[in-house]
């Protein structure tokens, strides 16, 4: 595990952008950059941006590197429940993937009522509500109970600045974000997937507590799983051996995961309206060594921090892609 000063001195030279002109035009979403290559193949770049609230609001050291190599084991280890985009790893902060058309909904998957955003289980609940997503919620439960079976919440797929929107799973098919053979298809794999997260994570001492997926459809007509798959961006990680002492006292779980940042910001008022509090680097440098942490526990690996700055070795790897 790394060293908080040691994370500390790398701050400043965390990856915030990549630009390589001869790669073509540069894409870029609200944590990866990419480029589409002609043979059909499209190369992405993770960088170390932050994005919580649907805002960016900053930079994490190394963040990148450990969510494309963690989506790597993971594609790995979920390849028998679904196919998924992944061709290829050359380098820390990039995955090369098959070009996919990506769907217009994200699968959410929550075993625990729990979150502080405005799209999350327990928000809408401590707000009254017991209709959420379609399903109905019985009184009296508390913040971060375990739900008697997990559930899908889908959402819409808010572009940069744009709140995602919530959907009942009937309104995924009803409004046409997909057709119900291909949801069907979508909702048994999610539930499958995570089945298999929280099993692995089990063994590791963690809590696979919630989770986003994406999906997609390859030029052959393929329903395949992109973009990443149980990392500390997309999904909520507790520590299994502290979860219910922690939770008898009302105390929130000990977390590797980014709700460690939307807690701060929650706990300063902020939920996602008008301009965020700055992140200073402490704060970033404290998430980075939550995500080493949570790297090294899934996959029993000494986290290697790839060198910074980073440009001149992901600019390496891309021209022998491109080559």
């Amino acid at each position: 595990m790394l060293e908080l000063e040691q994370i500390r001195k790398v701050v400043p030279y965390a990856l915030k952008e990549i630009h390589i002109p001869e790669m073509g035009p540069r894409h870029s979403g609200k944590v990866r950059d990419f480029y589409i290559l002609p043979d059909g193949r499209r190369v992405l770049i993770t960088t170390d941006r932050l994005s919580a609230f649907d805002r960016i609001l900053g930079t994490v050291p190394y963040k990148g590197q450990v969510l494309n190599q963690l989506s790597a084991f993971w594609f790995d280890r979920t390849q028998p429940i679904v196919e998924n985009h992944m061709l290829a790893v050359p380098d820390p902060n990039v995955m090369v993937v098959t070009e996919c058309e990506p769907f217009p909904v994200e699968v959410i998957v929550r075993g625990y009522i729990t979150g502080v955003t405005q799209t999350a289980l327990w928000y809408r609940y401590s707000l009254g509500e017991r209709e959420i997503y379609g399903y109905r919620f019985p009184e009296g439960l508390q913040k971060n109970d375990p739900l008697p079976e997990p559930i899908i919440t889908p959402t819409t797929k808010g572009r940069l600045g744009e709140h995602d929107e919530r959907l009942t799973c009937a309104e995924v098919v009803q409004k046409g974000y997909l057709d119900a053979e291909t949801w069907e298809q979508v909702s048994q794999a999610s539930l499958a997937l995570f089945r298999l997260g929280q099993e692995i994570a089990q063994q590791a001492g963690l809590i696979l507590v919630d989770t986003k997926y994406e999906f997609g459809r390859t030029p052959d007509g393929r329903v395949v799983l992109i973009d990443e798959i149980h990392t500390p961006d997309s999904s909520r990680f507790w520590i299994a051996d502290s979860y219910e002492e922690r939770r008898r006292r009302g105390e929130e779980p000990e977390s590797l995961d980014k709700e460690f940042i939307r807690l701060w910001y929650a706990e300063r008022g902020y939920r996602g309206d008008g301009d965020p509090p700055p992140m200073s680097d402490e704060l970033a440098a404290r998430l980075s060594q939550r995500y080493i942490a949570c790297y090294e526990q899934l996959t029993g690996q000494v986290f290697q921090p790839a060198p910074y700055p980073a440009e001149g070795r992901i600019a390496l790897a891309l021209r022998q892609i491109h080559s």
